[in-house]
């Protein structure tokens, strides 16, 4: 296995080894999977790419994530991300490019659930000739470039995430009443250790909006802040996606988001999630309870 750094600290390109060999063979699951613990982010190229074989992939890594309710591929291991409806490519007010405005939001996945995610693996399915990059950033990093006195603030300091609240900086009817309702809001710690390598990163998101004992007005400053902060285009990597890639990354160690493109083009990418486990250091990230 050969890695080739892809940004400054963080992101690799996996080669030599590709998702088949991963989903079947042992020790090519653990050489990946210490790559993805150190470097969060892994590319693979020019690999078979199709919904049983991305399952098969990504399961070995945990257990995988039943979509949202409302997603497209709903009840199954799978995500379509795409701007077409039967066969068409939808209205630029339409919903599905509503939700694509929505993941264009700097965002971790599922920080919104009662299970957050370890990973997300996604596959570039149709492409539109230009735009649509996803950019991605190292949280980790992001916490080790904080002052030793903020990190001392933030190491018990517990936020509150909600579907709803990114969606609602879209347009306030994106998320539905059943989203609404399915998915109610969820408290985790800002930061979460990684019990391999005793790492901490910053764990924010778009769906965060609250601090606990915190003015809400100084929370959304504060959180706003730790996101532009971890955002800093130095600090970014953008990928420009080519047919047959597959990418993974560390939903407890990233944030990211997708770029707009001409939406009169179809764009489709299939997401899968692996649920974090008490292994991934789920224990740590958990709050205490609310009495």
């Amino acid at each position: 296995m050969e890695l080739v750094p892809l940004a400054q600290g963080f992101g690799v390109e996996v080669r030599g080894l590709g998702i088949l060999d991963v989903a079947t063979d042992a020790d090519a699951y653990k050489a990946v999977r210490g790559a993805f613990e150190e470097h969060s982010l892994l590319v693979f190229r020019d690999q078979p790419v199709a919904d049983d074989v991305q399952v098969a992939f990504s399961r070995a890594f945990g257990p995988l994530e039943l979509t949202k309710v409302a997603s497209l591929g709903q009840n199954t291991f799978y995500s379509r991300l795409t701007n077409t409806m039967n066969g068409k490519v939808v209205p630029p007010d339409h919903r599905q490019v509503q939700v694509a405005k929505a993941n264009a939001l700097w965002h971790t996945d599922s920080s919104f659930k009662k299970t957050p995610a370890l990973a997300s693996v996604l596959t570039a399915r149709v492409l539109p000739g230009e735009g649509g990059e996803t950019e991605y950033t190292s949280t980790r990093l992001a916490w080790d470039r904080l002052p030793a006195n903020l990190q001392e603030r933030l190491k018990d300091a517990v936020a509150t995430h909600s579907y709803a609240n990114s969606r609602d900086q879209i347009h306030p009817d994106l998320a539905t009443e059943m989203e609404r309702r399915s998915l109610p809001p969820v408290r985790w710690r800002l930061n979460w250790r990684n019990p391999t390598n005793g790492r901490r990163a910053l764990y924010v998101a778009s769906h965060a909006y609250a601090i606990d004992g915190m003015d809400d007005r100084v929370a959304r400053q504060l959180l706003a802040q730790l996101v532009d902060e971890a955002t800093r285009r130095e600090f970014v990597y953008s990928h420009k996606w080519r047919q047959g890639d597959v990418v993974m990354w560390d939903n407890r160690a990233m944030l990211h988001r997708g770029r707009p493109w001409d939406y009169t083009h179809e764009r489709t990418m299939v997401r899968t999630t692996i649920s974090a486990t008490e292994a991934d250091g789920l224990n740590d990230v958990r709050p205490p309870a609310v009495h």
